[in-house]
């Protein structure tokens, strides 16, 4: 799979906005991809969230369980109701798919193996599922997927066990599927990750699939 554009398009941009509301994020994309045109760079934005519940366009009440005090916002990726906390990385590539010449499937596939290379570079072995978008290792799902596709562009994105409070997901059926179980990268190490390099780690995986030639800092959002 090979972009169809120019290698001097070929730029992404990349912002670490570090620990931020879910809902302002979702806004900015949403509001980043109606603004877009045919000129405007791809981005990659790396965030961790407050704790969250965030229901996909096809979520079930029955899937929410007990959320507790912890906020649910209907949101409008594809997919069920996942949960977002600090220790989690999420990562949001605001893709023109059109010019890149990729369809949905191309960019599902292109974060799975992302982050199936991501935690092989810890000496972690974990696979997608043809069944159930997601990572998992041994059984246990590591990272969730949810995207939309608006004009051609897409938004929302993955989400990434790096070393976090697993508790919430028993307050759901994570995805939909009740009984699935959660792991993330730090029970997998000795030590636990540092969440810079692992954001390093990932950019430069994602980098490489999609085929971009370089990155530069994105704008402060």
């Amino acid at each position: 799979m090979k972009p169809a554009v120019a290698p001097h398009s070929l730029t992404l941009q990349v912002s670490d906005l570090g620990r931020r509301p879910y809902d302002a994020v979702w806004q900015a994309m949403r509001a980043f991809t109606d603004e877009r045109d045919a000129e405007t760079q791809d981005q990659l934005w790396l965030v961790e969230h407050p704790p969250v519940f965030t229901q996909g366009q096809a979520g079930k009440p029955e899937h929410l369980l007990l959320p507790g005090d912890i906020p649910v916002v209907q949101t409008d990726r594809g997919g069920q109701v996942t949960y977002h906390g600090p220790g989690q990385l999420v990562a949001y590539p605001l893709l023109d798919l059109r010019r890149l010449g990729m369809g949905v499937r191309d960019l599902v596939t292109a974060l799975e193996e992302t982050l199936v290379g991501l935690l092989a570079s810890y000496g972690v072995e974990a696979y997608p599922r043809p069944d159930a978008p997601g990572v998992y290792i041994a059984g246990d799902k590591v990272a969730s997927l949810g995207l939309r596709v608006r004009r051609g562009c897409s938004f929302h994105g993955l989400a990434l066990n790096v070393a976090m409070d697993l508790e919430p997901f028993r307050r759901i059926n994570p995805c939909g599927y009740q009984g699935l179980q959660m792991t993330q990268l730090a029970d997998q190490l000795t030590r636990a990750p540092d969440m810079a390099e692992v954001k390093d780690r990932l950019v430069g995986h994602f980098v490489q699939k999609i085929g971009y030639s370089c990155t530069m800092p994105g704008p402060p959002r």
